[in-house]
């Protein structure tokens, strides 16, 4: 936004700056009106030419600055998806982990209590 902002200030102040040339030069030249307004045409031509070079100059950053943005983008949104991925992998290992060693603890219990009941005697 700032190289926007820093680019509208510079073509205000490049049409200000050509208009009060324009002016002065009128002010003062010694001219017949005739060549002053040949001089203002050229003047006013090369103007518009300067800010049509400016403008399309600007354009072009801007292209340049979207299809960079967008590319980081991309970027960006693949380091994502592969971090989500890892980290559902591991939380996926976690799990089965967590099932198993409770597998095996209820195992241990079922044997532990299958042994107390062969131990008790039956009343």
């Amino acid at each position: 936004m700032s190289d926007r902002d820093e680019f509208g200030a510079f073509l205000v102040g490049f049409i200000v700056g050509g208009l009060a040339g324009a002016v002065t030069a009128l002010l003062l030249a010694p001219q017949s009106g005739e060549e002053t307004r040949a001089v203002i045409k050229e003047r006013s031509i090369e103007l518009r030419d300067k800010a049509s070079a400016e403008a399309e100059d600007a354009w072009k950053r801007a292209e340049s600055a979207a299809l960079e943005a967008r590319d980081k983008a991309e970027e960006l949104t693949k380091q994502a998806l592969a971090q989500s991925e890892e980290i559902t992998l591991k939380a996926r290992e976690r799990g089965k982990e967590l099932v198993e060693t409770t597998k095996e603890t209820v195992k241990k219990a079922t044997r532990r209590g299958k042994l107390t009941e062969i131990e008790a005697p039956a009343e």
